[in-house]
């Protein structure tokens, strides 16, 4: 293992980071307090609780998710997008780094990027409402988990894409609704049939309903669903990125 050239690669990506920190931090933070201002007090104000939750405190985990969603898939994706566009990729093919080095530098960086943003969140909201977290460790352990996942899909959409308009289009149309559609701001059980059994297969659900149960110990899904479905997304991802490096589907191209 290469640690070297892991080290260099992932500080390169965190160092392009913390050029534009105060813009990457200050965004969700804002974003974050629009949306307690609609959701929290426009909504809130007519529906007080959710599962015996308070709706402020219920859409938190909600928002840490739709936010580290797309800023995990950006990240990862742009990562990798930019050695291509500007053509050091061939550098990095002819270094001695693995393809498994590669991804765990990139992917490592960008899954850092997405926690930081997804506590810094999380620290906005408690100027609004107090959130309980009944399993601390849980919680990080799950929001590294996504982290990591979502990145390891940005990573295969950064190979994918062949121009800046592709690298959005994922994200905007397919990820951001289905998080819309999968419960972050309501639960599944308020839907009426057959919405609600339609809204199950929305593999979104089960990752928000994961993460929501390590703040209140309750969540749409069982916990074990949600856990499999993150860890199924992981290996299929990760399967999909090494077909991608032995077959150099449009990377040596």
């Amino acid at each position: 293992m290469n640690i070297h050239a892991i080290k260099a690669i992932y500080k390169f990506e965190l160092h392009r980071f913390g050029r534009t920190m105060l813009t990457s931090l200050f965004v969700p933070a804002i974003t974050t307090s629009l949306y307690f201002i609609v959701f929290g007090s426009a909504i809130g104000s007519r529906m007080r609780e959710v599962d015996g939750v308070p709706y402020g405190a219920f859409i938190v985990p909600g928002l840490i998710m739709l936010s580290m969603f797309t800023e995990s898939i950006s990240n990862a994706s742009f990562g990798i997008y930019m050695p291509k566009f500007t053509g050091t990729i061939y550098e990095l093919h002819s270094a001695p780094v693995s393809p498994l080095e590669t991804v765990i530098a990139y992917v490592g960086a960008a899954a850092t990027k997405s926690v930081i943003i997804g506590l810094m969140i999380l620290a906005t909201a408690y100027l609004f409402v107090w959130v309980p977290i009944a399993h601390p460790l849980a919680m990080l352990g799950f929001m590294v988990l996504i982290a990591v996942s979502f990145c390891l899909f940005g990573f295969i959409l950064g190979i994918w894409a062949q121009s800046f308009e592709q690298l959005s289009v994922i994200p905007m149309l397919v990820v951001t609704p289905m998080t819309f559609l999968g419960g972050a701001f309501y639960s599944v059980h308020m839907l009426p049939e057959p919405w609600k059994t339609i809204t199950l297969f929305n593999p979104v659900v089960y990752l928000i309903s994961g993460f929501r149960w390590t703040f209140f110990g309750k969540g749409d899904v069982a916990m074990d669903v949600s856990l499999a479905f993150v860890a199924a997304m992981l290996v299929v991802c990760f399967g999909v990125i090494v077909w991608m490096f032995r077959t150099g589907y449009r990377l040596k191209k």
